[in-house]
């Protein structure tokens, strides 16, 4: 059994792009970020309270490395309380949210990032 989710690689078409918008839009932080090789940066980004963190990675440096790994995107779900002011303070900072939809198993909307990726956010721990 493997208790607990460390990372998750999100491939992005321009790095400093999708940095923008999990730090400047989101409201993330950068967790970790170095120089891992020619043309290449290790950039991490995470919740301020988290410890669960997005590998921010470029596609075609992916592509070039390992061309059988699929860059495609993953789905990903994120939790989060008082979903009205989350949704409305997203919206406020120009990202493109979906309408807040109730559910019999809970509340929830979508939205995307900088490359059109979609995510849901659900109501909860």
């Amino acid at each position: 059994m493997i208790p607990k989710l460390s990372k998750v690689t999100i491939y992005v078409e321009d790095q400093q792009q999708a940095k923008h918008f999990w730090v400047d839009q989101m409201g993330y932080r950068v967790a970790y970020e170095q120089a891992a090789g020619p043309g290449l940066n290790w950039l991490e980004v995470a919740a301020p309270d988290s410890r669960i963190s997005f590998v921010l990675y470029p596609k075609a440096v992916m592509q070039a490395q390992n061309p059988e790994v699929p860059v495609g995107h993953p789905s990903v779900i994120l939790c989060a309380h008082n979903l009205d002011r989350l949704h409305r303070k997203m919206k406020k900072n120009g990202i493109e949210v979906g309408k807040l939809e109730e559910f019999p198993y809970g509340r929830m909307f979508s939205f995307f990032d900088q490359d059109h990726n979609l995510y849901l956010v659900r109501e909860g721990d």
